[in-house]
């Protein structure tokens, strides 16, 4: 017969081939394992059965390492934790107004946008203190005596200026007419 001979030999040559393929492909399957733990993990604990589980159970040790390896890896990890700090700085840094919620800065005494009194003046110094505060932390000045030409709106945290009340001459009549007393405005009046 006019065709190719089939002869020990080449059979042979074709088993070693596929062998060594194989053999190449369990070894590429054990070190990409391997190298993915390493990754995802700093524990070389589960770095090496990872290698040894996908060494020993070949293709079904890989589908079960991938079914159950971690999500993401160190770098993602670091990058989302990154990102996740990088936007609570500027949650951080942003000031907003407790009135309306917008953007205020820090040297601002009242919100631009709705009134809100946000930050009182020193009577000493000036510097800008928080409406809480009873002492100046730039001077030192106690901060609990009240301004009699303060006019507080109830309601809404808003302070208006008045003008001084007026001097009188007649005792009696200042003690009748109180008029350096603070006077309450209230909005919904």
């Amino acid at each position: 017969m006019g065709g190719i001979a089939f002869d020990g030999g080449w059979i042979l040559s074709l088993a070693v081939y596929i062998g060594v393929n194989l053999v190449v492909f369990w070894v590429a399957m054990v070190i990409w394992a391997y190298r993915d733990m390493r990754a995802r993990s700093r524990d070389t604990l589960a770095q090496l059965f990872v290698a040894l589980l996908v060494a020993i159970l070949t293709i079904p040790g890989l589908f079960i390492y991938i079914l159950l390896r971690p999500r993401e890896t160190l770098s993602e990890a670091y990058e989302r934790s990154l990102e996740e700090e990088a936007l609570l700085q500027e949650i951080e840094e942003k000031p907003t107004c407790p009135g309306c919620g917008q953007r205020i800065h820090d040297n601002w005494q009242a919100c631009a946008y709705c009134h809100t009194r946000l930050k009182k003046p020193c009577y000493h110094c000036g510097e800008l203190l928080d409406l809480s505060w009873n002492l100046c932390p730039h001077c030192a000045t106690d901060q609990t005596r009240y301004e009699p030409e303060d006019h507080v709106v109830a309601s809404s945290r808003h302070i208006a200026r008045s003008e001084p009340p007026p001097q009188f001459d007649d005792k009696w009549f200042a003690q009748q007419n109180p008029s350096n007393q603070p006077e309450y405005i209230d909005d919904e009046f």
